[in-house]
């Protein structure tokens, strides 16, 4: 098994932003697609919030990209991680906004 990590890119709402009834929706979404993960979920992530900016090889920075977090999951190949992103909430909009990068994490 090998260790690939999903980065999440889109203009992702903040989770103060959202009411209440949205927080849960949104908690009980993610909850539930993990959970359905069982032991390929390696790392539940974290979502990149507040302050970024991109650092650059000439010295220079910007602002950061669209990047908005992150997960580590175990699967046999990238087929089968790239699989595991079926159901995500994080691709429920299907307005082509969103979408995960999926890396096979190496070892060092």
């Amino acid at each position: 098994m090998s260790k690939f990590i999903y980065i999440y890119s889109g203009p992702a709402t903040p989770m103060d932003q959202f009411t209440p009834e949205q927080a849960a929706k949104e908690d009980a979404a993610w909850r539930g697609w993990m959970g359905a993960l069982g032991a390929a979920l390696v790392e539940g992530g974290a979502p990149f919030m507040g302050a970024s900016v991109s650092v650059r090889d000439d010295g220079s920075k910007g602002p950061a990209s669209q990047l908005s977090g992150y997960t580590v999951i175990e699967a046999a190949d990238l087929a089968a991680a790239e699989a595991l992103t079926e159901g995500h909430p994080f691709l429920s909009e299907g307005k082509g906004r969103f979408s995960i990068e999926v890396f096979e994490l190496g070892r060092m």
